[in-house]
């Protein structure tokens, strides 16, 4: 009876511990959270750049909306389609750089044209 007791919470530990499980748990709440905000498709076709140190700020557009995200330096010129990866969604976003502030903007790892 102790072994199927043991055995029996080895198991359940061993479930509970599985990095798999635990990255599944991880990427359910960032999905619903970009859901949730109304994040947009992750390519567009770019509208305006703005460069500063380290950063390319483009305006980009989908068929449905208007939006900026900030990538590491990336050549780009206006008229690229662009596809990028999320990373964190910041609302009124002052640049000290460039003097502006964003209502909202996008903070991606990586931006690669894709015409």
């Amino acid at each position: 009876m102790k072994i199927t007791y043991l055995t029996a919470i080895f198991s359940i530990g061993l479930v509970l511990l599985n990095p798999m499980h635990a990255m599944a748990e991880e990427k359910a709440p960032t999905q619903a959270a970009n859901a949730a905000a109304g994040a947009p498709n992750t390519e567009g076709k770019v509208l305006s750049t703005l460069d500063a140190p380290g950063y390319t700020y483009m305006e980009l557009a989908t068929t449905e909306k208007r939006f900026w995200i900030a990538a590491p330096t990336t050549r780009v010129k206006v008229g690229d389609r662009v596809r990028f990866q999320q990373s964190l969604v910041m609302k009124n976003f002052n640049s000290k750089t460039l003097n502006r502030t964003f209502d909202q903007i996008i903070f991606v790892n990586s931006a690669t044209v894709v015409n």
